[in-house]
């Protein structure tokens, strides 16, 4: 079933993301805009203590731009051994000029000799939802895993080398794009993102 021609904002500068909102979206019709593309280029100050409120922070701060259904996510890993650290902090773990490398490289380091059962991770996605109206609504999608040893893969953007799936023995950067989104943690919110809104439009 095809949802009714829509616009969504992406309250969003991250490329991985965009690019895997497109490929989520794509089997459905709505017209995808990164907020960039409308000239709305602030930085949103993400003070929010869970992954809720910083997505809601972000898509009602560019909701203020537009008139269009405004949709933002706030994502990360959480990783058993370290207490859940890096979690709402992960984009800037090693630092706010770190690359998706040196990032990877400091969860090895610090699980450095930790044996595999204690290795168990989540990679966690909230999805906020505004609407003109300044009605609201969030989802949370959540994928299981664990750190691996070493990174493997090219595929996917920040912790996706580092964050191995034992049902499929890969991690999730060796996963086709279609497959990855079919079990990670952003196609999980987006699909029940997608169900709530049939309801509405």
């Amino acid at each position: 079933m095809k949802m009714p021609e829509t616009t969504f904002v992406i309250a969003s500068k991250n490329k991985g993301k965009i690019k895997e909102f497109y490929e989520i979206l794509s089997e459905f019709n709505p017209s995808v805009v990164p907020m960039q593309e409308l000239g709305i280029n602030i930085d949103v100050e993400e003070n929010g203590e869970t992954f809720e409120e910083n997505a809601l922070i972000k898509a009602r701060e560019i909701s203020k731009y537009t008139n269009s259904i405004v949709i933002a996510d706030d994502s990360g890993l959480e990783i058993e051994f370290l207490n859940g650290a890096p979690g709402i902090y992960t984009a800037r773990f090693a630092g706010l000029s770190a690359t998706d490398e040196q990032k990877n490289l400091k969860v090895l380091d610090l699980l450095k000799d930790v044996p595999y059962e204690k290795r168990g991770a989540r990679f966690v996605c909230c999805i906020a939802v505004v609407f003109p109206d300044k009605s609201e609504f969030t989802v949370r999608g959540i994928c299981n895993g664990y750190i691996h040893d070493k990174l493997e893969g090219s595929n996917g953007f920040g912790y996706d080398p580092i964050f191995y799936l034992p049902e499929f023995q890969r991690t999730t950067a060796q996963l086709e794009p279609a497959n990855k989104h079919e079990i990670s943690h952003r196609g999980k919110a987006l699909r029940e993102m997608l169900a709530i809104l049939r309801r509405h439009l």
